[in-house]
């Protein structure tokens, strides 16, 4: 299980490889760079011994032995999957699945060590095997962690106080799924919803229009409803995850749509249209009392200018814009950028 990784890691924390006795293989770590050495690692454990906690960086020895050429430095957990974890293992995967707030904790130093406990909707399983107290802190941090989608190695003292230091404890949450509402029933939404579901959102087309939200490719792809935008978007809670798409072309119905969609905490707002129409469609909301910081939240044309031409292709230049909004980048070619490919800080130009 990588718990950490510093600089570039063609993986994020949190993914896993599983290996049985028989030496299947399911899942990675790191795309392919250290799975042969984990491999060997797991068959180690599987065969009695210890759990361990593996580091692998480009200037280690080891890292160059297996082919970690990222450049940067991961942390992988290998411990068995025990009986005596079961039931909070389990009990996370259904709360994942079931889009509920989740996190799993595994105890990664100590006698115990590959221990776990789980939280779903605030309620413990398990345990750590270690202290109560421990249970009691890793508990308390799991359900904030859950709540706000954090995954994070966090350290406790030896007998389970947050100020100590003795203890790490590798804490995985599972925030539920990203929500996508695009108004009108279109090639277009057909399209992006098709993408956007492979994303991991859960979508939702919306149209007022029952003879058009008729049409069985639609939900092939998302959930369908026939309402009114503002009367859809009354009933949902948007977070800074979630994204409203305006397909309709007609006044009538994305301008409410829009109006109540910068009512919501939604991260991403984008409408269709030529450059006219957003000029069009701009100034008729600020009729309506739109201001223009609220405008601002609005990406109108909406996309990545990549010259997309088909429904499919514009799916994916909306999608890379609602990906760089996310991350705060530019959409600039990687070639001409320079800094993390993958890390938190922004690439700028060389």
């Amino acid at each position: 299980m990588l718990v950490e990784a510093i600089g570039s890691s063609p993986l994020d924390p949190g993914a896993v490889m599983l290996v049985d006795g028989d030496g299947t293989i399911e899942g990675s770590v790191t795309g392919g760079c250290v799975e042969g050495a984990l491999f060997e690692e797991a068959q180690e454990v599987l065969g009695g011994g210890p759990p361990r906690l593996q580091t692998y960086g480009i200037s280690d020895e080891a890292a160059a032995g297996v082919g970690l050429t990222c450049g940067g430095t991961v942390r992988v957990f290998v411990h068995e999957l025990t009986a005596a974890v079961r039931a909070p293992f389990e009990a996370a995967v259904a709360g994942a699945e079931q889009g509920r707030p989740t996190a799993i904790a595994t105890l990664i130093d100590g006698p115990a060590a590959g221990a776990k406990l789980a939280v779903v909707d605030g309620e413990a399983i398990g345990t750590l095997r270690s202290t109560p107290l421990l249970d009691q802190s890793v508990a308390r941090d799991a359900r904030g962690f859950a709540e706000q989608g954090v995954s994070t190695v966090r350290r406790y003292g030896a007998d389970g106080a947050v100020a100590g230091s003795e203890l790490r404890v590798y804490i995985q949450s599972f925030a539920p799924p990203p929500s996508m509402v695009i108004f009108g029933a279109v090639d277009f939404a057909v399209a992006l919803a098709r993408h956007a579901g492979e994303l991991g959102y859960r979508v939702t087309i919306c149209d007022a229009r029952a003879a058009f939200a008729a049409n069985p490719r639609l939900a092939e792809v998302a959930e369908v409803v026939v309402a009114w935008p503002q009367d859809h978007l009354a009933e949902r809670r948007l977070t800074e995850r979630d994204a409203v798409l305006v397909f309709t072309h007609d006044p009538k119905f994305d301008e409410p749509a829009m109006l109540a969609a910068l009512r919501t905490d939604a991260g991403y707002i984008g409408a269709m249209g030529s450059r006219r129409t957003q000029t069009d469609r701009a100034e008729r909301l600020r009729a309506a009392g739109v201001t223009d910081e609220e405008l601002a939240r609005i990406a109108g044309p909406c996309g990545l200018d990549i010259g997309a031409r088909t429904p499919e292709e514009t799916a994916i230049s909306v999608l890379a814009e609602i990906i760089a909004r996310r991350t705060a980048r530019a959409g600039a070619p990687l070639s001409t950028t320079a800094g993390s490919i993958r890390g938190t800080e922004t690439a700028t130009a060389p």
